[in-house]
């Protein structure tokens, strides 16, 4: 199967007027991104709680369609309801690929801090006598990617919670929860709102031999203090 893939290039005013109208119009997806690249590009961020950060100046946006539409027709019929010019475009065909072999060739093992790695399960561990954490990117949040992660797990390794009960709120994948189990705690325990992100956790900590406890908030226990 392959893909007709449209690229437009507009400006911040009407980026988002434009990837909306694109979505409801039935594109199969729709990705909005600089048109700066290398050193020029610059990461636009948008955390709960704070400002909101300006689209880039010179935006562009990437629309997939099924092959068998009319990509200009359609183009001209989104055009007219939001009675705006049809911006400059091109056009490209996407063929088929193994996604997951593509997907999987983006993540490399990690070295997230002093003796730890994060490693993929498609790769072998860079250090073999390192503390490697087995860790697929997946739906929940945390591949030892992000700055606050990172940081959280240099923390640990400098600071092995031995003998510790460690509590994870908002574990997303369960990797600090993990490498606390691994850093030697007691009793490591994650909880997060998206039951999927339980799950996944439970599932990753399976991978790596620590046996932790996740959960949602509403069944989390209430742990006696003197338990460790």
């Amino acid at each position: 199967m392959s893909w007709t893939c449209l690229t437009l290039q507009t400006d911040r005013d009407h980026a988002e007027l434009w990837s909306d109208a694109l979505s409801a119009q039935g594109a199969l997806a729709v990705t909005l991104s600089s048109q700066a690249t290398g050193a020029e590009e610059v990461p636009v961020f948008g955390e709960p709680g704070c400002p909101e950060m300006p689209l880039w100046p010179h935006c562009q946006i990437e629309v997939l369609l099924p092959m068998d539409w009319d990509a200009s027709s359609w183009l001209k019929q989104v055009s007219t309801s939001l009675d705006q010019p049809v911006p400059p475009h091109r056009s490209e065909i996407v063929a088929d690929q193994d996604w997951v072999r593509l997907t999987q060739s983006q993540f490399d093992p990690i070295p997230a801090a002093p003796g730890l790695w994060i490693v993929p399960t498609w790769h072998e561990p860079p250090d073999p006598s390192a503390l490697n954490l087995r860790l697929d990117p997946g739906q929940a949040f945390g591949t030892g990617s992000h700055p606050t992660t990172r940081l959280c797990l240099e923390w640990l390794t400098a600071h092995p919670p031995r003998m510790q009960r460690v509590l994870d709120y908002g574990c997303g994948s369960g990797i600090l929860t993990i490498a606390a189990g691994l850093l030697g705690t007691t009793q490591p325990i994650g909880v997060d709102i998206d039951p999927i992100a339980v799950q996944t956790a439970c599932d990753n900590a399976a991978l790596n031999g620590v046996s932790a406890s996740f959960y949602e908030p509403d069944s989390f226990p209430n742990f006696p203090p003197s338990m460790g």
